[in-house]
């Protein structure tokens, strides 16, 4: 994996969903992650735990915003996507773990 795609998925990781105590990363809410070096834009998609999720207009933001601090980076083009959609599964073996599943 690339220096700056380590640098990405860190700042995103500092990002947790309110209801969760694990940040979205762990939680597989990040469905890619993908820049292009010589435009300095990264591509990300990602998804809600479900589209009634309450942080559903900040949560995106707040992943722009955090992508954006990441040197190297001066656009983040986000998409919200909901296929597949998110189940526990998505989960790493540490988020698991975090919430005792």
């Amino acid at each position: 994996m690339s220096e700056l795609k380590n640098k990405i998925i860190e700042e995103i990781k500092k990002i947790y969903d309110p209801e969760i105590p694990v940040n979205i990363y762990e939680l597989g809410l990040i469905y890619k992650i993908e820049f292009d070096e010589k435009n300095k834009k990264a591509d990300i998609e990602m998804t809600l735990t479900s589209p009634n999720c309450p942080v559903a207009e900040s949560l995106p933001n707040n992943v722009k915003e955090n992508v954006l601090k990441v040197e190297g980076i001066d656009e983040v083009d986000l998409k919200l996507v909901w296929n597949p959609p998110w189940t526990k599964d998505m989960m790493s073996e540490a988020a698991k773990l975090e919430l005792n599943l």
